[in-house]
């Protein structure tokens, strides 16, 4: 780890020494200081707010001004890792001017250093307008949860021909379009790390296999804290979801009997 502030060249050289990139999930001032301080290399103010933080049944729900509260709050904890927002569903789709309208607001409004889009080769041209009017863009290809109702659910991609090469075209197509990094979410492990060797920016995995550049959890999974089943892929490193249930039952146990206060 390096006290160094973390930047895109900075983790071009992480992947050129084949120095592995870590990268969490925030949602509040109190996790993204944690993190930070633990010395994680990016930061994901994921959509993913919407299914942990929000309650909603999927991402799809997740609106910008939602984003950019969060994107907020996490930007205050930190000072060494770079923060990413996440562009939620519908706020870059729609039009090359929505785009670059939406993700400034992002930038200017919460202070986040870069923004992530979901797509491949249909929009490359966007991140390249973006890229090209100073927005710094992380990729995301595979499998998307902002489509979760186009694709059917959570599947993992690339286990047939014609969807290895539908992910490989569109990470190529994204690799090429000015990203600085790519997420490969639910991509066959084979496949995600065929792509890594290929591009020459970073990849992240996220139930993508050991092959990637890097890899993303979801703060909440791997601290037990999720309130849905957990993907194969997750593994729980702490259990904080039983820490927290003993010292609020042992809270509610005292005041009730009498034990707290004690004077």
């Amino acid at each position: 780890m390096t006290d160094k502030k973390i930047t895109p060249s900075l983790l071009y050289k992480y992947k050129a020494a084949k120095q592995k990139i870590t990268m969490l999930t925030a949602y509040d001032f109190y996790f993204a200081k944690l993190i930070d301080e633990c010395g994680c290399d990016l930061i994901l103010v994921g959509d993913s707010l919407g299914t942990v933080i929000m309650g909603y049944e999927n991402t799809v729900a997740v609106s910008l001004d939602e984003i950019i509260h969060h994107s907020r709050a996490v930007k205050k904890g930190v000072s060494r890792a770079m923060v990413i927002g996440d562009m939620p569903f519908l706020s870059y789709q729609t039009s090359k001017e929505d785009a670059i309208r939406n993700a400034g607001r992002l930038l200017k409004e919460s202070g986040v250093n870069a923004v992530k889009l979901e797509g491949g080769r249909e929009i490359a041209d966007t991140i390249k307008f973006l890229c090209s009017h100073g927005v710094a863009v992380m990729g995301h290809v595979g499998l998307m949860p902002q489509r979760v109702n186009q694709m059917s659910g959570y599947k993992t991609q690339g286990k047939t021909e014609a969807s290895r090469k539908r992910v490989m075209d569109d990470a190529l197509a994204i690799a090429d379009s000015g990203v600085f990094a790519l997420v490969l979410e639910g991509v066959e492990a084979g496949l995600a790390a065929e792509i890594s060797e290929r591009i020459d920016i970073p990849t992240i995995g996220i139930g993508a296999g050991a092959g990637c550049d890097g890899q993303v959890l979801v703060i909440y999974d791997l601290l037990n804290m999720a309130h849905a089943p957990l993907p194969k892929f997750v593994k729980i490193f702490a259990d904080a979801d039983a820490l927290i249930k003993k010292g609020v039952t042992d809270y509610l146990d005292e005041v009730r009997n009498g034990a707290f206060p004690s004077v």
